[in-house]
C-alpha cells in the first residue's frame, strides 16, 4: 500500500507595488485559484512594497513543518525578476523547505483567451476581428529575450484573425503605445483597441491606458480572468513531482 502524497504548497510570488490595486488584484487572483482546486495551500509573497515578503512566507511554512514548495512567479516573461531576484530569494530560503521554482505564466495559449475575453468585455466582438487592429501593450522590459517573445505573441495572435496586432512598451522598450495605436490607424484597421499584457493595475498600466487615448477600446488588465488561474495551475502541476512512498511489504 502506498501513502497519500502530500501536494507542495504554491507559494505565489508577485512584484509589489505602492499603488494598492496591485495586491487586490494579485489577492483575487488567488482567491480564483484556491476556487478551482479547494485543498491546495495557495500562498502568496511580495518581493516589495506589499506584505508579506517572499522571505517571510517561507519561514512560516518551515516554521510549520512544510517540507514542499512550489514557487510560482506572476510574471508573464523570463525577465530580471525571473532570471535573478526571485532565484536569489529562494536561495536564502530556509533549508528544510524543498522549492522548485515553476516557470513564468508567458507565453500560453491561455493568456491569448484571456486577452480575448478582456477585449470583448470592453465591447469588442469576434465578428470585429478581421476589422480590428490591437495593440498588444506591456509593461516592457531591457532584457532581449522578453522583448522578442512580446513579439512573437503578437505575430502568433494575428493569425487569430485581427486586422493586425502590433506589440507596444510602456517603458525601457519601444514603440510606445501612442505610436503602436497610430501605426495600426495608418494601415487602415477600421477600429483600434489596445490589449495591457500585463497582471494587474498600476505605475506601467496607468501609462498603458494614457497611451490608448485615440483608441477606440481600451480592455482591462488581465487580473483574475479564469484562463490566467487555470493557468497558475498548470504550472504547478508542470513543476511539481509528486511520488509515492511504499509502506510495508
Amino acid at each position: 500500500m502506498y501513502n497519500k502524497p502530500v501536494r507542495p504548497v504554491l507559494v505565489v510570488i508577485a512584484h509589489g507595488s505602492r499603488d494598492p490595486r496591485h495586491a487586490a488584484t494579485v489577492h483575487a487572483l488567488v482567491r480564483r485559484v484556491r476556487s478551482l482546486r479547494p485543498g491546495l495551500r495557495v500562498e502568496t509573497g511580495f518581493l516589495d512594497f506589499n506584505i508579506p515578503s517572499v522571505h517571510g512566507v517561507l519561514e512560516s511554512l518551515a516554521a510549520e513543518g512544510v517540507r514542499d514548495v512550489v514557487a510560482l512567479p506572476l510574471l508573464l516573461t523570463r525577465a530580471f525578476h525571473a532570471k535573478a531576484d526571485i532565484p536569489a530569494v529562494l536561495r536564502d530560503a530556509p533549508p528544510q523547505l524543498r522549492i522548485r521554482q515553476a516557470e513564468v505564466l508567458g507565453p500560453s495559449p491561455l493568456l491569448l483567451s484571456a486577452l480575448e475575453r478582456r477585449l470583448y468585455e470592453a465591447g469588442l466582438t469576434p465578428a470585429d476581428k478581421s476589422s480590428t487592429g490591437v495593440v498588444l501593450a506591456s509593461a516592457g522590459s531591457s532584457d532581449p529575450e522578453a522583448i522578442a517573445v512580446i513579439a512573437e505573441i503578437a505575430r502568433e495572435w494575428r493569425h487569430t484573425g485581427w486586422c493586425a496586432v502590433r506589440p507596444a512598451f510602456a517603458s525601457a522598450s519601444l514603440p510606445r503605445t501612442e505610436d503602436a495605436v497610430r501605426e495600426l490607424r495608418d494601415l487602415g484597421c477600421a477600429r483600434v483597441a489596445v490589449a495591457p499584457y500585463v497582471l494587474a493595475p498600476g505605475f506601467l498600466p496607468d501609462r498603458i491606458a494614457r497611451g490608448a487615448a485615440e483608441a477606440d477600446v481600451l480592455a482591462e488588465v488581465l487580473g483574475p480572468a479564469p484562463e490566467v488561474a487555470r493557468l497558475l495551475l498548470e504550472r504547478y502541476d508542470a513543476a511539481r513531482t509528486p511520488a509515492l512512498t511504499a509502506v510495508g511489504a
